[in-house]
């Protein structure tokens, strides 16, 4: 007991000194003032940032208010701006640019037309294979089904259930057989969605409102592998949401358990990991994550958007992975995209619940509307029914034995191009690969000299940073005849010559990265991208 009273009997002897002969205002005075210090010092120490971070941007914050400095930001982002749209400019220079409505309407053929010429632009042959991700299958047959399947279902809006009730009934049907692949019960539930970015943001937007509800938490926070999607983040700032970025083990890439464990407490909404991550094609110890949910009863995400629509095939198709799905206790939601391995066209995503007490929370109710009452399930009210319908029949014109079938094809190539790759000298792999990503570094030269060889030579590949990288994304196309060997061709050929002068810096387009990553005011680096954004919607001046 004394170690409890003696510090309070202090306390009071210290009040009584500091009070005695004070008048009652100037006591109201002295305590307001210190509960208002303690307060904003108390807020000033706990903050989303460090208090290095938050001094450092304010530095470049009030560099930025020096004319001199200002005026050298403001004549680089010019720079950028118009080197974007020169490039722009350059690509387009063949082409009409229609900025007012045609006075008179075009035939079907005039619009056909210039619609082949407008998909002739891009510089990369992705039908040949040379991109990474981006198209995940083609074929004509289902292109042809998928084009005659949204002819007949391009109008149609399941925001009207009562006129375009087969909507609805396919997408209960695209989800109810994805749940199934993902070994839910008969309680889980979930909807369709425009991509992966929507299943994540309707994800934390589900568990931000249930804990709201539930748990009484004003202050969400979101606990995620630093490697988890960019997604997230977008949803942290939609949803006024705090992200603790989990560090991740620099040999496997995968979250360290111990420092996710740390960073739960009282106002945790949801743990995420990765099956796989998007920069390394690694997979966290989902279990593990799993465990910890159950533990401290909270929500555990899996992010499969990117090969969800590959691991629930893998044990059928020879190549088992961990447990990452409804299986594990703790897993209480899960995202995976159709667009991408359940080669569906681009458009279409699957957020799973394990139960519906969670998407429940997803929903948006309006009640006291004038048109009504209004309820949607995700971000978008009116939806096109056409992408339900080319999804749905994507997945039953594959059925399991293609999809296993294509899976098979797809893990054979990407481990046949990592064999290959773990040969050559001067560059290594991160982490193990568990499904279809290869992402590449280098301890002897820049990787990014590698990026621009191999983009000179008709590649396009994503490009990584903290630490440097680049990553080959494996999909369908990358399985024809030959255009595996002729990766690994020209990867050998470039880090033939690359090694024949390895401390020659990087130059040209992917300088750029380089630079962008070495510079410690990122708002500079946001401004230069916002740039590059708005080059995406250029058009002449009138």
């Amino acid at each position: 007991m004394d170690t409890v009273l003696k510090p309070l009997t202090n306390l009071k002897l210290g009040l009584n000194n500091t009070f005695a002969g004070k008048e009652p205002w100037q006591i109201v005075t002295y305590t307001t003032t210190t509960v208002l210090f303690v307060v904003w010092l108390h807020d000033f120490v706990h903050q989303d940032e460090s208090v290095v971070q938050r001094a450092k941007k304010t530095v470049f914050k009030l560099a930025k208010l020096i004319p001199s400095i200002r005026q050298r930001i403001d004549n680089e982002l010019k720079s950028v701006r118009e080197t974007f749209e020169k490039s722009t400019i350059e690509k387009t220079k063949h082409l009409t640019y229609t900025t007012s409505l045609p006075s008179k309407r075009l035939s079907p053929e005039e619009i056909l037309d210039v619609v082949k010429e407008h998909l002739k632009l891009g510089d990369y042959d992705w039908k040949g294979g040379l991109v990474s991700g981006t198209v995940y299958y083609h074929n004509p047959d289902l292109i042809k089904l998928i084009t005659d399947v949204y002819g007949m279902t391009s109008y149609t809006n399941p925001l009207h259930p009562d006129v375009f009730l087969g909507l609805c009934k396919m997408e209960s049907e695209v989800v109810r057989m994805a749940c199934n692949l993902f070994h839910g019960d008969e309680n889980a539930c979930g909807t369709m969605t425009t991509g992966g970015t929507e299943s994540i943001l309707m994800a934390c937007k589900a568990y931000r409102d249930y804990a709201r509800e539930v748990k009484g938490i004003r202050k969400p926070e979101i606990v995620l592998p630093k490697t988890a999607h960019s997604a997230f983040d977008k949803a942290a700032q939609y949803f006024r949401l705090k992200v603790r970025a989990i560090p991740v083990d620099p040999v496997t890439t995968k979250v360290n358990i111990r420092a996710m464990k740390r960073a739960i407490n009282c106002n945790t909404i949801m743990l995420v990991g990765s099956a796989p991550n998007f920069p390394y094609g690694t997979m966290d110890d989902i279990s593990e994550i799993s465990a910890l949910g159950v533990k401290y009863n909270v929500p555990v995400h899996v992010d499969s958007c990117l090969g969800g629509f590959l691991t629930v095939f893998m044990e059928d198709a020879g190549y088992p992975v961990p447990l990452c799905d409804f299986r594990l206790p703790g897993v209480t939601s899960i995202s995976a995209d159709t667009h991408k391995y359940g080669f569906a066209p681009k458009g279409s995503s699957v957020i799973l619940y394990r139960d519906v007490k969670y998407r429940h929370h997803q929903f948006t109710v309006t009640t006291d509307w004038p048109g009504g009452v209004y309820g949607s399930p995700t971000v978008c009210g009116s939806r096109a029914g056409g992408n339900i319908a080319v999804c749905w029949a994507a997945m039953l014109s594959f059925g399991k034995e293609g999809y296993i079938q294509a899976t098979r094809d797809i893990i054979h190539t990407t481990h046949y191009i990592e064999k290959g790759l773990r040969r050559m000298k001067g560059i290594f792999i991160f982490g193990q690969p568990a499904t279809s990503v290869i992402a590449l570094g280098s301890e002897d030269f820049n990787i990014y000299r590698l990026g621009g060889a191999l983009n000179d030579l008709g590649w396009n590949l994503n490009v990584l940073q903290f630490p440097s990288g680049i990553h080959l994304t494996v999909t369908h196309v990358h399985t024809q005849q030959g255009v595996a060997d002729k990766f690994l061709n020209d990867v050998q050929n470039s880090l033939t010559e690359i090694l024949k002068t390895p401390d020659v810096p990087v130059e040209g387009k992917m300088a750029i990265y380089g630079v962008a990553q070495s510079l410690p005011d990122r708002s500079i680096v946001t401004d230069f991208t916002r740039v590059f954004l708005d080059s995406m919607y250029y058009t002449p001046k009138q």
